[in-house]
């Protein structure tokens, strides 16, 4: 989703505004282009304010970037445990919960999901490690929530539980990688279509084990 460049830099808009304004293009820019490949002359160029302005309001470009990072984990992480804190659901388990959260929590701002997950942040440093944290919160959750899961099917093989650990943040970044290329989408219509991937997916395998 394109943020539209605005007049951020014209006079008698407010600081706040205009600050808010600054994260909703450094957020995407971030979260399209990566750390290394965003600049802060670009970001001022999108908002319509002088690269000095930027500097001056926000600092360096890592503290652009943690001012991008840091509302958005805390929005992930609270929408991730509200969802896996609500009572089961025959109608919704704990994984579509978890999906429909994310979906809501990123919708309007679907690439913030890749300023966490930015494999070009500077190793060591402050960037990278505050990343690094919201990135192990997350998988936390999801490892307590694949653990249930395994353990209802009779499995407690820890390594199991790191795998599929694994594979659930590879499915949720691939679903919203797909999410952000068909804008039309919404976070209800988005967790319908994976709740039909998973019904398929089970389908598919109780074929397999009676071929078996």
């Amino acid at each position: 989703m394109t943020t539209p460049s605005s007049k951020a830099g014209t006079k008698g808009v407010p600081r706040a505004t205009r600050e808010q304004q600054v994260l909703a293009v450094a957020t995407e820019e971030f979260g399209r282009r990566g750390y290394e490949a965003t600049t802060m002359a670009a970001v001022a160029t999108r908002v319509g304010v002088t690269k000095p302005l930027l500097h001056h309001y926000f600092g360096s470009k890592q503290d652009l970037y943690l001012a991008c990072l840091n509302p958005v984990g805390d929005r992930l992480l609270r929408a991730i445990r509200t969802a896996m804190a609500e009572p089961a659901s025959a109608a919704r388990p704990t994984a579509l919960r978890v999906l429909h959260a994310l979906f809501t929590a990123l919708d309007g701002q679907r690439e913030a999901w890749f300023v966490l997950y930015d494999a070009t942040l500077p190793p060591g440093s402050d960037a990278a490690r505050r990343a690094a944290h919201y990135r192990r919160a997350i998988d936390d959750l999801a490892a307590t929530g694949t653990a249930d899961l395994l353990r209802t099917a009779g499995s407690g093989d820890p390594l199991d539980a790191d795998a599929l650990t694994y594979a659930w943040r590879g499915l949720c970044t691939a679903l919203v990688r797909w999410w952000v290329n068909h804008p039309d989408q919404s976070p209800e219509a988005m967790t319908q279509r994976c709740a039909r991937l998973f019904a398929a997916g089970r389908t598919l395998l109780a074929t397999d084990d009676e071929i078996a």
